[in-house]
């Protein structure tokens, strides 16, 4: 009788250093005047969802920074929208340092969540809006954020992406225990986050990431 596969190894500070790495390595090939130009599928255009990107790993660093991290809402930090429709962020790059800038300010969020995740004990517990999670979990945040939108940004910017499966598999065992085994990890993560379809399985048009560690979900079965 075959065992069944092993699960995937759980998702660590050295994942969030990887993916932002292999984000900013893509992202530096773009075409100086391309940033203006819509990312993907979203309503930002590529520079706005660079900072959208490096706002989210900022914040979940930010999440497990203080002596009790909150459980019931985000440390308060002025999010702020700079035109209608716009993401609302804390973290803005300068616009006069231009995308090498605007790549530093990506790089410096993905340190410190990085530098979070990795020194922030594993019982330790923060919000989310999509379930109390823990260093693990926001690691993993961090890491599907990052992967699909680079996704986003080099169909914007006319760029290859095609993250490591390994990756992918990791963070979809962790947030995303509905989604079908059978699927190779990227093409999932994809349908997982609203941005494919998979066959027989139409394009999602909602979705959502369980934060929740998961001893805590497979202890309620």
């Amino acid at each position: 009788m075959t065992p069944p596969p092993a699960a995937p190894s759980p998702v660590t500070a050295d994942d969030v250093r990887r993916a932002v790495r292999l984000a900013v390595e893509v992202l530096r090939r773009a075409p100086a005047g391309a940033w203006d130009g819509r990312a993907g599928s979203l309503e930002w255009d590529c520079w706005e969802t660079v900072e959208h990107l490096s706002d989210d790993l900022f914040a979940y660093a930010a999440q497990l920074g203080p002596e009790q991290p909150p459980l019931t809402g985000e440390v308060p930090f002025v999010w702020e929208r700079r035109r209608p429709g716009g993401p609302a962020n804390a973290v803005h790059a300068d616009r006069t340092a231009g995308p090498a800038g605007l790549l530093q300010v990506l790089e410096a969020s993905g340190a410190l969540l990085t530098a979070m995740v990795r020194t922030t004990p594993p019982e330790v517990r923060a919000y989310h809006t999509f379930g109390i999670s823990d260093p693990e979990g926001f690691a993993a945040m961090g890491v599907v954020e990052t992967l699909v939108h680079t996704h986003d940004l080099a169909e914007g910017l006319g760029l290859p992406w095609d993250p490591p499966a390994d990756l992918c598999a990791r963070v979809l065992h962790r947030l995303f225990p509905d989604v079908p085994a059978d699927c190779p990890p990227w093409p999932a993560l994809l349908w997982a986050t609203g941005r494919a379809d998979l066959p027989g399985r139409p394009r999602r048009t909602a979705w959502r990431w369980h934060g929740e560690p998961r001893d805590a979900r497979d202890a309620r079965g």
